[in-house]
């Protein structure tokens, strides 16, 4: 479980490290661990992170997998936080938004019309 839970810790970092609300890295979690028990994505945290769309490349569900750059946190509070955010999510400490998608709200991605917008979070929207 300890990959398991590095892998989430490391989602949440890179996916919303720089939020101010606390929450919101709470809601990144609870995508990723939405997705685990989906039958319509991978079974297990870090399958889900590193899931590939494909066939491009850089076409990863979680753009910061596939950027090029090192996966590898900057130590300090907010790497800090974000294993905490990991760590209550993993305890069953979410926001029940029963999200399966999000995206960052300076974005529009041709998907998001077709899904069921549930909330916004800091500057994620989430849709089931």
């Amino acid at each position: 479980m300890i990959i398991e839970s590095m892998c989430l810790a490391i989602a949440v970092y890179f996916e919303s490290a720089n939020e101010p609300e606390y929450d919101a890295g709470l809601a990144v979690a609870e995508v990723i661990l939405n997705r685990v028990e989906s039958s319509k994505f991978p079974g297990t945290i870090c399958a889900v992170v590193k899931q590939d769309k494909g066939p491009k490349p850089h076409d990863c569900q979680f753009s910061f997998y596939c950027d090029g750059k090192p996966e590898k946190p900057y130590k300090g509070p907010k790497w800090l936080r974000a294993q905490q955010q990991a760590k209550e999510a993993l305890d069953g400490k979410t926001l029940g938004h029963n999200a399966l998608f999000y995206h960052a709200n300076y974005t529009e991605p041709y998907w998001s019309s077709k899904l069921d917008f549930v909330g916004k979070v800091g500057k994620h929207l989430f849709y089931k």
